[in-house]
């Protein structure tokens, strides 16, 4: 117990005296992530950390993967390190050996990240690096994105610059930026929203002020940009307590494209995207909500995805054949 409460969110206590505030859940969330990062890093665990974190996802019945990854420098034991074109390579190997032993995984892509708490020259050399292992992963490196606290971290504007390079050099680097994860209003991230759409985000990551700024939600909702929602996330860190509540339920309603994404489940308790599905279904849709609901919220996690088009076609295919299997063998479908 002593281990998975320094390595995760888990407490003995009533969460809301051990947790009373963002600042105070979100300092443990952070700590946690340290505390497990030298675990992670080194070779074999890595290895078998991501393998072990596909098989979960699998085993939760999910069929296709896009990762936020940080890339971190991986190390042995003889003091050894390797570079982040090793770790998206080793990412990219162990994807494929997996799918070769899983045909009806689809497979997965990596997002890489950087902390938005950094400074412009750091964040204007990771987007060069991801510029260049887009072009040597095109297939497997998504995009990129900003990822850490939003409202101790930098606005995105504050970036601009760096965050401009790949339409400068007319190089091809989808973004997927955290943007809207606050709850505070007319503050510098408070604008994050409109400046990601203004970057061509694909997709919108939390996005939980989106329905206090219409110009935003309008032009998200013409661009076909999905908002990734990560209900139990979104609870946990104090963003939301009840779900009946939460911004999503506005969303869905006026059929905005939306995405339910886990965030982080091994911090929260949770695994692969059931738990996150099921609090969105009873959660955001209420009463009215039914097995159309689910059919639709699976099928966006493939239509806006970042696969191209005839993967996406592809991936729906196989999709239908579980669906359908889902459908025809689901015990709570006979009986209601």
């Amino acid at each position: 117990m002593f281990i998975r409460g320094n390595l995760t969110l888990f407490t003995d206590q009533d969460p809301e005296v051990a947790f009373p505030s963002q600042d105070v859940v979100w300092d443990r969330f952070e700590q946690a992530f340290r505390a497990v990062w030298g675990l992670v890093t080194y070779a074999p665990v890595f290895r078998d950390y991501y393998y072990q974190g596909l098989t979960q996802f699998y085993t939760d019945n999910v069929m296709y993967l896009e990762l936020r990854a940080l890339l971190p420098e991986v190390y042995e034991l003889d003091g050894s390190t390797h570079d982040r074109a090793w770790t998206l390579k080793t990412y990219q190997d162990i994807t494929t050996q997996f799918v070769s032993k899983h045909p009806d995984f689809f497979g997965a892509r990596i997002i890489i990240t950087n902390q938005r708490r950094a400074n412009r020259s750091a964040i204007a050399e990771a987007v060069e690096e991801a510029m260049k292992l887009k072009k040597d992963f095109p297939d497997f490196l998504a995009g990129f994105d900003l990822v850490g606290r939003e409202d101790r971290g930098k606005p995105l504007w504050y970036f601009r610059d760096a965050l401009s390079l790949p339409a400068e050099k007319g190089v091809t680097l989808p973004y997927f930026f955290h943007a809207g994860e606050t709850d505070l209003e007319g503050t510098e991230v408070d604008q994050n929203l409109l400046d990601a759409l203004l970057l061509n985000t694909s997709r919108i990551g939390h996005g939980f002020a989106l329905v206090r700024h219409p110009v935003a939600k309008y032009l998200s909702r013409k661009k076909g940009v999905a908002v990734e929602v990560c209900p139990i996330s979104n609870q946990v860190l104090k963003l939301v307590k009840d779900l009946r509540n939460h911004p999503a339920a506005a969303l869905m309603l006026e059929n905005h494209p939306v995405v339910i994404s886990s965030d982080d489940p091994a911090m929260f308790g949770a695994s692969g995207l059931s738990y996150d599905f099921y609090e969105a279904f009873v959660g955001f849709g209420g009463i009215t909500s039914h097995i159309g609901s689910l059919k639709q919220l699976a099928i966006n996690s493939i239509r806006y995805s970042s696969l191209p088009p005839q993967q996406q076609k592809e991936a729906l295919v196989l999709w239908q054949k579980r669906w359908n299997m889902f459908v025809t063998e689901s015990e709570f479908l006979k009986t209601n």
